[in-house]
């Protein structure tokens, strides 16, 4: 029994310390697109107003994150600082909405009080509205992963970053408070009627999280990078899911196509050259071939009939030599008879003088 009684404890102490964590960063990223972007939708946007709302809310959901768990337990200071954060994140979407965009943003609750309590947790309206939560109108923001909070109003005296901003139409004529009016009763029913809310809880505690328009976040910067946001010309419509399907007009037609008679005029003439080329280029290899082959067979001739005559010189003078040296001989032998014959002679002239 005790052993059960522990885990129990356990269980409850583990899930009391998940709700005290809140919602992750990703978390914040995650559902301040899904609700920016269903503002893009309905108000009609452009992409600057786009990526301001995206900042607005991020700066909004990020502030209350860690309060609502202690609204949903009926905490009345905790109930005092949302109101305060919805507050200023109206404020500033009214320097950024024009008139007309301003009224049909009030006349949408879900958009204009985001957030209510039932069964013990909080959630947004938005999802009541578009319970699809993988539907995106449009694509990211240009800062979805890098913004931090660097233009909330702690950084900048707590006046609006984003007044003065939209120049080009009229805005809201006066802010529009919700603790101001005079249906705040009714709207905090309509949000929180399902809660069950504390005496003596209205003094805030000294370990609350941080109170709305007081942030130790990282990112201030005293300077507006405007320059560097896109343009409100165009809305952020490029990456619709689902409304814009691949119809006739956006795949490729046959006009489109390159006719033979237009673009392959110089290709044409770029293949005839380039045919002309080869020609010329195997002509010029045929006829080097060609010359270098009469070249090696006059080069064979020339040294077949030069070691022809060669030959046939050498064998000349070998003859002549040959005839020579015979003609020698017999002129040598014609010489020995007839100096034999004269010796003879000149013996037998010799006996008959003697005698």
């Amino acid at each position: 029994m005790k052993r059960i009684l522990f885990l129990l404890f356990a269980v409850g102490l583990a899930a009391n310390m998940t709700v005290m964590a809140g919602m992750s960063t990703g978390k914040v990223r995650k559902e301040t697109r899904f609700l920016t972007d269903k503002m893009a939708y309905e108000l009609s946007l452009s992409t600057q107003q786009y990526n301001d709302a995206y900042e607005i809310n991020y700066d909004f959901i990020y502030s209350v994150r860690n309060i609502m768990d202690y609204v949903a337990r009926g905490y009345e200071w905790a109930l005092d600082d949302y109101y305060e954060a919805l507050d200023i994140r109206n404020d500033d979407l009214r320097w950024v909405l024009s008139d007309a965009q301003y009224r049909r943003f009030l006349g949408a609750e879900y958009f204009y009080r985001p957030i209510y309590v039932t069964g013990g947790k909080w959630s947004f309206r938005v999802y009541i509205n578009y319970p699809n939560r993988s539907l995106f109108y449009f694509g990211v923001p240009y800062h979805y992963r890098t913004y931090c909070g660097a233009h909330y109003r702690p950084h900048f005296h707590h006046a609006s970053y984003y007044r003065g901003r939209y120049t080009n139409f009229n805005h809201y004529s006066a802010p529009h408070r919700v603790r101001d009016q005079r249906v705040y009763h009714s709207y905090r029913r309509s949000d929180f009627g399902s809660v069950r809310f504390r005496p003596n809880t209205s003094m805030r505690p000294h370990n609350a999280p941080t109170r709305p328009g007081h942030s130790s976040r990282p990112g201030a910067s005293a300077t507006r990078p405007g320059t560097s946001r896109p343009s409100t010309s165009t809305r952020p419509d490029t990456s619709r899911p689902n409304t814009s399907r691949p119809g006739t007009t956006t795949r490729p037609g046959t006009s489109t196509r390159p006719r033979p008679e237009a673009s392959s005029g110089p290709n044409r003439e770029s293949g005839k050259t380039s045919n002309s080329s080869k020609e010329s280029s195997s002509r010029r290899n045929n006829s080097s071939g060609s010359y270098n082959r009469n070249n090696s067979s006059e080069r064979n001739n020339r040294s077949s009939s030069r070691g022809n005559s060669s030959r046939s010189s050498s064998s000349s003078t070998r003859s002549n030599i040959s005839s020579g040296q015979t003609e020698r001989r017999s002129s040598s032998g014609s010489t020995r008879g007839n100096n034999t014959q004269s010796s003879s002679r000149s013996s037998e002239r010799s006996s008959s003088s003697r005698r």
